[in-house]
């Protein structure tokens, strides 16, 4: 297996996931997001997302933000919990094509002062409205290049500020996703770790792939041991 940990055989791989054909009921899959929020408290991806959403607002008021690919709303939720003492009223849509989200996790944000929307759709066609803030977590390596490119042009039509964390395709982050047994991780998440780092970000990639550069400003580079942050934030 030496050859997988060569930097020159990382190129970008998109491939299946297993936790997106499973049915969210599924055991497998309630064990594997549970192992997801695990992975993401290890990644730090919680107070990450947190910290660029303080500095790129910059003090303004955050009124409404969309998490696309919400999942079971978990991440958010973590990240509202940090930012309420700033922002202590804003409405959350949490978008994701599979009904995940319990009313557990709605009635959270609402001790936040948050007012927290689930909504069932496709990132491509959801419904249409002005959002400030758009955010995503570990969602954007699904998609080869020119379906990214095409979802990117979407958020730039309805976004002021986006915010995006990947996993960083390099060697490092693909030796520890094989890793994941270690911690007690199901098949299903072992599995799609691998895949997740195969098909992430390294570089601009993403800044390539944004269709309006003109008016935004982009910011894109490592955060961490794992992860690959992007950041468009419009201009005029």
């Amino acid at each position: 297996m030496a050859h997988c940990w060569k930097l020159e055989s990382l190129k970008r791989i998109v491939q299946p996931e297993l936790l997106d054909t499973l049915p969210p009921a599924d055991p497998r899959a309630i064990r594997s997001r549970r192992d997801l929020r695990r992975v993401n408290s290890w990644m730090r991806n919680h107070s990450i997302m947190t910290d660029a959403l303080k500095k790129n607002l910059n003090g303004d008021t955050l009124g409404k933000i969309t998490e696309l690919g919400a999942g079971d709303g978990n991440f958010l939720m973590l990240v509202a919990q940090k930012l309420s003492s700033c922002w202590p009223s804003v409405n959350v849509t949490l978008l994701d094509l599979q009904k995940n989200v319990p009313v557990e996790t709605i009635a959270v944000f609402s001790k936040f002062g948050w007012r927290a929307e689930a909504v069932i759709a496709d990132v491509f066609d959801w419904p249409q409205s002005s959002e400030e803030a758009v955010i995503a977590n570990l969602f954007l390596h699904h998609f080869e290049n020119k379906r990214l490119a095409e979802l990117l042009r979407v958020i730039s039509e309805r976004s002021k500020l986006f915010i995006a964390i990947e996993p960083r395709r390099a060697p490092l982050p693909l030796l520890f996703s094989h890793l994941l047994w270690a911690i007690g991780c199901n098949h299903v998440t072992r599995h799609d770790a691998t895949v997740s780092v195969r098909a992430g970000f390294a570089g601009k990639e993403l800044s390539m792939l944004w269709p309006d550069k003109k008016n935004w400003r982009l910011a894109e580079c490592r955060t961490g041991l794992f992860s690959h942050l992007f950041i468009a934030q419009k201009t005029s």
